[in-house]
């Protein structure tokens, strides 16, 4: 079938979780439409930035067993490099290919550097390494504030196509107005299915199922005839590269750069918690991950401010549903995630898919019998 082959032979296999995928795509294909508003797209536009960068961060930690913190590094190299070619040249998209252009060759020789000297030594000591690499990048970026501006970072002005002043249609369609921000809502959607796509095409090749054998074994997998630090290293520099475009995608729709933006240590950590939420070694869990986790992470204190409002003259509920303690209630959600699906959300639907049929048989094995 052609939907096999466009998802690399890689079924949800649950019924469950194809539904879910489909409202997450279906929602963000007519976010713009469906969802108006400002923060509404700001939050759908977020959750597609993250979904490839954790895509991407899965393919490390997920499918190869690699624990890096600085993933944050290559999807900071990608933001600055579209700030600074379009800050430093003629607005435009050559400005921008330029840039993008120039942020992957960075993030290829570095994170080739990383994976050939890092690679070779055990787990804890490569994930420190990235640690102080991350720390030390995130250092540079603050402080060399004529070229990367700083802690004020950088804004610039997208192409014109691009810019939310152009207006191609003098009349909105289906009650939106068309402009520039809609056109890089689109181009962000059109590229993150693209690229999650050949992800799924990766990790699904004779490549991923490498990656795979090496996360399960790699002391069998190098008996076997594999150079586990040559795959480690491709792994390594496919997950920059893919965190990189995520970052060039995020320039593009803020029109701003920061170190807080791209290079802050909580996004690493948002990632991770997005990573164990969806379900390691499982692209689809990036996609449902991250659309569960940035809506949370938006709306939350909307629903508390609700529930404020209605237990105004409870005493102690008052105080505790209250938007103030919204990031309390984050750790409550993830704690019970992590809880009741231990194995990530598309863990626990393709299990729950497997036990089906199994207790189907055991019903009709109870029918047959005299």
């Amino acid at each position: 079938m052609l939907l096999d082959r466009i998802l690399s032979h890689d079924r949800p296999r649950s019924r469950w979780l194809a539904l879910a995928l489909l409202i997450v795509l279906v929602a963000l294909a007519v976010a713009p439409f469906a969802f108006p508003g400002v923060k509404a797209l700001s939050v759908a536009a977020k959750a597609l930035v993250f979904i490839l960068l954790v895509a991407s961060f899965d393919l490390l930690l997920g499918y190869t067993g690699i624990v890096s913190f600085a993933h944050t590094m290559f999807f900071g190299i990608g933001a600055y490099g579209v700030a600074i070619a379009s800050s430093r040249m003629e607005p435009g998209f050559a400005a921008v290919l330029v840039g993008m252009a120039a942020a992957l060759l960075v993030s290829l020789l570095l994170s080739l550097v990383i994976g050939l000297f890092s690679l070779r030594v055990k787990a804890i000591f490569y994930a420190m390494i990235t640690l102080a690499v991350a720390s030390a990048f995130q250092t540079l970026a603050s402080q060399l504030s004529d070229f990367t501006g700083g802690e004020d970072g950088l804004s610039f002005k997208n192409p014109h196509w691009l810019s939310p002043a152009f207006e191609p249609f003098e009349a909105p369609f289906l009650g939106v107005t068309i402009d520039g921000k809609i056109f890089v809502y689109y181009l962000i959607f059109f590229v993150v299915l693209l690229l999650v796509l050949a992800l799924l095409r990766i990790v699904n090749s004779p490549f991923g199922r490498v990656l795979q054998a090496i996360r399960e074994n790699d002391f069998r997998a190098e008996a076997i005839g594999f150079r586990t630090v040559v795959y480690r290293t491709w792994s390594n520099v496919l997950s920059a590269l893919f965190a990189t475009v995520a970052g060039s995608l995020l320039a593009l729709w803020l029109r701003y750069v920061g170190p807080d933006t791209t290079l802050s240590f909580e996004i690493m950590l948002d990632i991770l918690l997005i990573v164990v939420i969806g379900g390691m070694g499982t692209i689809y869990g990036a996609v449902v991950g991250s659309a569960l986790f940035v809506l949370a992470q938006n709306y939350l204190q909307d629903l508390l401010k609700l529930g404020a409002e209605a237990f105004a003259g409870v005493p102690v509920l008052s105080q505790v549903v209250t938007p103030d303690r919204w990031l309390l209630w984050l750790g409550v959600l993830f704690v019970l995630s992590v809880y009741h699906f231990p194995t990530g959300i598309v863990g626990r639907l393709r299990a729950l898919a497997l036990k089906m049929p199994v207790k189907a048989k055991a019903r009709d094995k109870e029918a047959v019998r005299p």
